[in-house]
């Protein structure tokens, strides 16, 4: 049964079978998210007869309302789905960089910045779940907008962080972002927390899609094409255009000349490709390509068969457990940055990093008795890696705008915070189907919002490099290396059986490889594998400017135990003991395909997240 969350001195570490709350099962439908009132709108639509893929589309619309801190319009989303007798598949929703972004445009800076409208790269998500629902949804485009709409007009409730980012920002908005302090500073001052905020400009936004999209007619994909005309060649494209014609202030009211264009927006569309997979026992997990970070967590499993790491989980988090994780994990993020990009751009050789001899080759370097310090990319044949510089840690004066969706300020208190955050949603319904998907970009903290359309523009091109020798080198209509990145699992047979994934950056292939290591070794409880004490270490260039890294790193919940913190700090972890319950936001859904049960959870962590089903 259920239980409150323990304290710090009675976490889940010393309560076998612990769960803040219970695994959802059922056989009609099952919705996993960020914020029970997307989990809510996915239901909704799979109680209206629409389907999974419906139950996604309407979910991340909703996501873009109620968590605008951490994702928004102007964001992207990557998307893998398995349509019940179909193969898995990824829809790419990560926009690309302009047409004029090249290494030359940015004169003279090391670093592409964390906000404003310079880091700004085109707008994928709309795109993306467009294309979701025109190929495997039902409903039309007011369906899945409905909710959003409704929560933009009469307003959502405001959370602690919603608060938290604007108070931050405040005199940011006041000052240079005069369409930010529309929105968020509707009294002249930041939302107090629980109280309801609207966004009638984005919910006016989206009426008009609506319009011109049942003008084209009563067939529902003409209606789905229109909609996506009128934002990637119509009245929304027009007005970001218009809104970058000028020079645009960043957050330090430094005016900046953008170099997105309406043109970008209208020369691009979300595109369908394979999955990466590889196999863990009777398993097959699938990630996106190396444009994103998700090969990460394959190549984590590969050195978890290479070590033997992972069948003694029901054990419980050990310092063993927690040490091999970590040392693997920053073997694979360093392979991350010598070797990922773009695959349209570069020659990133996966075949190469997702063997099993390249992984027992790197396995051998982990010392169990020592932590390691130094990055550790490894060589593919007569190939070299790219080695980014190292940036020690510190704050940007003068500038309270962040490249992650977080707010540094009020995190200083704890370094752990000092790390990403984004959304997440899953969704499987009673034929099969099944959605991971992990919106993000176009955050408030970021970027000003447009004034004509009420929201933000992303600011995901700051995760290229300005080395024209990595492979995620900045160049015309590239997609940026993301950290982005939902999972599925697939059986024997090919049929999907789990789907899951966290916000959190950099931190997201640790997290979820921390839970599904456990789900795919024996805890059959989703719940009990997400309430899992979590961990991470931060020891490679993160993601997100000013590209800091911090060596010998190991972030824990005190759930971990002190014996196990002691433990580490003993083999030389630079261990950082976080706030209770506050690494991670998980979502899981699940299906047997053998008895057609369903099975959903939600993380706990930032009291936010629900699943909902039956």
């Amino acid at each position: 049964m259920a239980t409150a969350i323990p304290t710090p001195e009675e976490g889940p570490a010393q309560m076998p079978g612990f769960t803040t709350r219970p695994q959802l099962r059922g056989d009609f439908g099952m919705v996993a998210s960020t914020h029970w009132l997307a989990s809510a709108t996915g239901m909704s639509l799979l109680e209206r007869g629409g389907n999974a893929f419906d139950a996604a589309v309407a979910a991340g619309f909703t996501l873009q309302i109620v968590e605008p801190h951490l994702n928004g319009p102007g964001g992207e989303v990557p998307i893998i789905f398995q349509a019940a007798g179909a193969a898995p598949r990824v829809l790419c929703g990560q926009g690309v960089a302009p047409s004029a972004a090249t290494i030359d445009a940015y004169g003279g800076m090391d670093r592409i910045p964390g906000s404003g409208v310079l880091a700004a790269t085109v707008p994928g998500s709309f795109d993306a779940w467009m294309q979701l629902l025109r190929d495997h949804g039902t409903m039309t485009v007011r369906d899945v907008l409905d909710h959003a709409i409704g929560l933009a007009e009469r307003g959502y409730p405001v959370l602690d962080r919603i608060a938290a980012a604007v108070t931050a920002l405040e005199p940011v908005f006041s000052r240079h972002w005069a369409g930010s302090a529309a929105v968020y500073l509707p009294h002249g001052t930041a939302p107090a927390p629980g109280t309801r905020l609207r966004n009638p400009v984005l919910a006016s936004t989206y009426r008009r899609i609506v319009a011109e999209a049942e003008s084209a007619g009563s067939d529902r994909e003409e209606q789905i094409e229109a909609a996506r005309r009128a934002w990637s060649q119509g009245f929304v494209a027009e007005a970001v255009g218009d809104f970058l014609s000028s020079p645009v202030p960043n957050g330090a009211g430094e005016p900046q000349r953008a170099l997105l264009t309406a043109q970008d927006m209208a020369d691009w569309s979300a595109s369908y490709e394979d999955t990466v997979g590889v196999a863990y026992g009777s398993h097959t997990v699938h990630k996106t390509g190396p444009w994103g970070q998700g090969p990460v967590m394959l190549q984590q499993f590969r050195l978890a068969e290479a070590m033997g790491t992972g069948h003694d989980v029901r054990d419980g988090i050990t310092a063993d457990f927690v040490h091999r994780v970590t040392e693997s994990a920053k073997l694979a993020f360093a392979d991350r940055e010598a070797w990922y990009g773009d695959p349209d751009f570069t020659d990133v050789p996966l075949k190469d990093l997702l063997g099993s001899d390249y992984a027992a080759g790197r396995a051998a370097l982990v010392d169990d008795a020592r932590a390691s310090l130094e990055q550790r990319p490894g060589r593919i044949g007569a190939r070299s890696p790219f080695e980014p510089p190292v940036h020690v840690p510190g704050l940007t004066p003068g500038d309270r705008t962040t490249g992650e969706p977080t707010v540094r300020d009020a995190a200083v208190s704890n370094p752990a915070n000092l790390r990403g955050d984004t959304c997440h949603v899953d969704v499987v319904d009673s034929r099969g189907n099944m959605v991971s998907a992990t919106p993000s970009g176009g955050w408030l903290s970021s970027s000003p919002v447009i004034p004509a359309l009420g929201f933000p523009l992303g600011s995901r091109a700051q995760m290229f490099w300005l080395d024209p020798a990595s492979p995620n080198a900045l160049a015309p209509r590239k997609r940026p290396r993301t950290t982005l990145s939902p999972t599925l699992v697939t059986r024997e047979d090919g049929q999907a059986v789990l789907a899951i994934g966290t916000p959190g950056g950099d931190q997201q292939d640790q997290w979820t490889f921390t839970a599904l290591l456990r789900v795919l070794n024996g805890v059959d409880d989703l719940q009990e594998a997400l309430d899992t004490p979590m961990f991470h270490t931060n020891a490679f260039p993160s993601s997100f400017h000013p590209r800091e890294t911090v060596p010998g790193d190991l972030v824990v919940e005190p759930g971990v135990g002190e014996e196990t913190v002691a433990d580490l700090v003993g083999r030389g972890h630079r261990v950082q003991v976080a706030q209770p319950w506050s690494l991670g936001r998980l979502a899981a859904v699940a299906r047997d395909p053998e008895t057609g049960e369903l099975r959903a959870a939600a993380d706990a962590r930032g009291a936010q997240g629900y699943a909902a089903g039956r």
